[in-house]
């Protein structure tokens, strides 16, 4: 039977490799390769500190091990080496396990290799904390430098520096209380998220997830749309405004996250929901025209508010796709737009903190439709508001 220790730094480096050949999430990376490597419950917990680490650090791993060796390696090489530096240096592994284990998982011919490596940063890993400082600033925060630079321009430096370091510290978890089924007065605390979830007294979520369905102010006896519902955190707080009194019409583009949207809306207890396919990049079925009081658009966005959940995102975002998600959003607001009653309401929200996303397009968005009217907006900043960036905006139809 292999050594559980380099199964664990085994199923890393094989995490790292399939994340940078496809567009697979980290986070089901972790079950996947798990699962695959019959970690334990320990070993895993091991695996996803490693994964989320070299993700959180590339660009400072990467400058760490130019420091040893020089010029280009091979990508699997080079993951091994992160691994075995994230060990060394971020989670302060103890050197034997760190570098004897990392080595072992690596090919035969590249082992010693990555064990001189390893040996030399272990032996200046003081010398090379004690200088972090001097690091230039995206790689010391492993940020890509456009994003950097863009954040630095609508921020300051300070504010970037701050949303940086706020990036790379691990998201908490947050209990936000079911309101269909409060629990009881006197019930002590759920101890982890298991217990939180399966009782249905609570929805696992960032506070900042709160703010969209406040503002949209869904009212009993309404009839409502979750336009972009899944998970269906949202669409739970909208029916707990609701009293589970009305309809809610609760849709998803990707038909493979109905089941699980359905089973977090049974599971918290909310009666008044229908669920259905739809991509509201397209028209609108002919039944929903007028059909809604208040629409909520949780729209497809560049996830810059919620880096630190979405560790690897800012390794897939690229400059040119917010400009192309905003072709998106605007198509959206489009589509949803004939499906309100007349004075009826829309609220738009993203996870994002730029405001070419946010302020300026529904901003533009409203000079262009003369029955629109842009009320109150809110725009969350992990370096101000404490949680993460989000941002809502109420537009109302005229009558």
């Amino acid at each position: 039977m292999a050594k559980p220790g380099k199964n664990v730094r085994r199923a890393a480096v094989s995490a790292l490799r399939a994340w940078a050949k496809g567009h697979v999430y980290a986070d089901s990376l972790i079950e996947r390769h798990a699962e695959r490597n019959h970690l334990s419950s320990q070993d895993r917990a091991l695996m996803k500190a490693i994964l989320m680490g070299v993700l959180r650090n590339r660009s400072l791993l990467d400058y760490w091990i130019a420091i040893f060796r020089k010029g280009k390696l091979d990508p699997e090489v080079r993951d091994v080496l992160r691994v075995g530096m994230c060990q060394l240096l971020i989670l302060r592994i103890p050197d034997h396990a760190a570098i004897y284990e990392t080595v072992e998982c690596a090919r035969k011919p590249v082992q010693g290799l990555i064990n001189a490596v390893l040996r030399k940063a272990a032996h200046a890993r003081m010398r090379m904390l004690r200088e972090l400082p001097e690091v230039e600033l995206a790689t010391q925060y492993s940020h890509p430098h456009w994003l950097w630079k863009r954040w630095k321009s609508l921020f300051g430096k300070s504010n970037a520096v701050a949303l940086m370091d706020w990036n790379n510290v691990p998201a908490e978890s947050h209990y936000r209380v079911n309101l269909l089924n409060p629990p009881p007065a006197d019930a002590p605390e759920p101890t982890n998220e298991h217990e939180a979830i399966g009782s249905g007294h609570y929805y696992i979520t960032d506070p900042s997830t709160s703010h969209a369905p406040a503002l949209l102010a869904p009212r009993p006896g309404e009839t409502v749309l979750d336009a972009c519902a899944a998970p269906g955190g949202k669409a739970v707080q909208l029916a707990g405004l609701m009293n589970n009194e009305g309809r809610l019409v609760c849709t998803d583009s990707n038909e493979k996250r109905l089941p699980r949207l359905q089973e977090n809306l049974k599971r918290c207890g909310v009666r008044i929901a229908e669920v259905a396919q739809h991509d509201w990049t397209q028209p609108a079925p002919l039944e929903w025209h007028g059909l809604f009081d208040a629409i909520l658009l949780d729209v497809p966005c560049s996830n810059t508010g919620v880096l630190r959940r979405r560790v690897d995102a800012r390794w897939r975002l690229q400059k040119k796709d917010i400009d192309e998600l905003n072709v998106i959003q605007k198509k959206i607001l489009e589509a949803a737009l004939p499906c309100l009653k007349a004075g009826g309401r829309i609220v738009y929200s993203t996870c994002s903190i730029d405001p070419g996303e946010n302020i300026e397009l529904v901003t533009k968005f409203a000079q262009e439709h003369e029955r629109v009217t842009l009320g109150e907006s809110r725009q969350l900043l992990p370096f101000k508001d404490d949680c993460d960036g989000a941002f809502a905006a109420l537009l109302t139809i005229k009558g």
